[in-house]
């Protein structure tokens, strides 16, 4: 039996083009020792899946010509020689773009539980590294506390949407998102409960900011970098602290902006920090719980942008940057894989 994959064939420059990557077929793996067979389901379309296909040093090594490109996924175990798995486990890791992979010692997945009334696109997006991501960025690395203001760029973005919502359940004085376009800054505001929103694309961010937020923002979640996080800064409240998720808006970029007002990190005694969600891998299962809860309770909303097909997943990545996707982006690879 084949499996059709998704495989890097040049280094990018810019946005995803025919160019960069190849849709091939190889034969299907075997399944070995302490192994299991998974047919995959879903992948997650994420930011970082770009910079993995730079030849740049990252927290994982850069996609390797002619690899499949890396990317999470859910599937499910068909044949297994691994106590860890059965056949019928919904499992969670790193599947790549391609419709069958292995899981073994050194490629561990995650089993889901079942009965939990949510189904597979809302695990993959709420449960999955989007809500991880959101969760531990604003509790844990943002040291957030009820009462203060949290500003949040791409706040129509799955990460972003879902981090002021957490903020919001827990109390915040105040949630501001930063988003692109009047659509998607209305949605953040009716749909996501935020209590302002305001489009980048309009001009004097910074004096807008300062309007929204006149006592200072205590929180910034950066999802975008650049001159966003420049304007910012400008506003930061005494203590406030800067953490740094993502940079989307660098990451096509021939030309890295470089930032001006970090002299305000000194002037404010703020505090500016980035992680990677696998700093926090021993407790996803406490995060999980706890936004499962959010989900079923209404506290958090949520959309799924569902994409059909393995040989969408380039330009479902490519959505992420132009802003054509609406809600967390999933490609969904085997409609009959589902979680019960």
């Amino acid at each position: 039996m084949e499996n059709s994959q998704v495989v890097l064939r040049a280094r990018p420059k810019g946005m995803v083009d025919d160019s960069v990557t190849e849709l091939v077929s190889s034969s299907r793996p075997l399944c070995g020792v302490d192994e299991a067979l998974i047919r995959v389901g879903i992948l997650s379309i994420d930011p970082t899946i770009r910079t993995w296909m730079d030849d740049a040093p990252g927290y994982l090594p850069p996609i390797e010509v002619g690899g499949v490109i890396r990317s999470s996924g859910a599937g499910v175990v068909v044949e297994s020689r691994s106590e860890r798995y059965k056949v019928g486990d919904i499992v969670v890791g790193l599947t790549g773009w391609q419709e069958w992979c292995i899981a073994s010692r050194s490629n561990v997945f995650s089993v889901l539980p079942s009965g939990m009334g949510l189904d597979l696109p809302t695990v993959m997006n709420v449960l999955g590294s989007t809500g991880l991501t959101a969760y531990f960025g604003l509790l844990e690395v943002g040291s957030f506390s009820a009462g203060d203001v949290v500003v949040v760029s791409g706040a129509a973005g799955a990460t972003g949407s879902i981090v002021g919502q957490i903020a919001k359940a827990r109390g915040a004085k105040r949630v501001v998102g930063i988003a692109g376009g009047p659509e998607k800054c209305r949605e953040v505001v009716e749909e996501y409960g935020f209590d302002e929103c305001l489009d980048y694309r309009e001009p004097k961010l910074s004096r807008r900011l300062r309007a929204a937020c006149p006592d200072g923002v205590d929180l910034y979640f950066d999802n975008v970098g650049g001159e966003i996080l420049d304007d910012v800064l400008l506003s930061l409240a005494m203590n406030g602290r800067v953490v740094l998720c993502g940079a989307i808006s660098q990451y096509n970029s021939q030309e890295i902006v470089g930032l001006k007002n970090t002299f305000m990190l000194i002037m404010r005694r703020g505090r500016m920090q980035g992680f990677i969600i696998f700093d926090f891998a021993a407790r996803f299962a406490e995060a999980q719980i706890a936004l499962a809860q959010l989900v079923l309770s209404g506290e958090v909303v949520h959309h799924e942008h569902l994409v059909k097909g393995l040989a969408a997943a380039p330009s479902a990545l490519n959505l992420l940057f132009t802003g054509g996707n609406h809600g967390k982006t999933l490609v969904v690879v085997d409609d009959t894989v589902v979680l019960q």
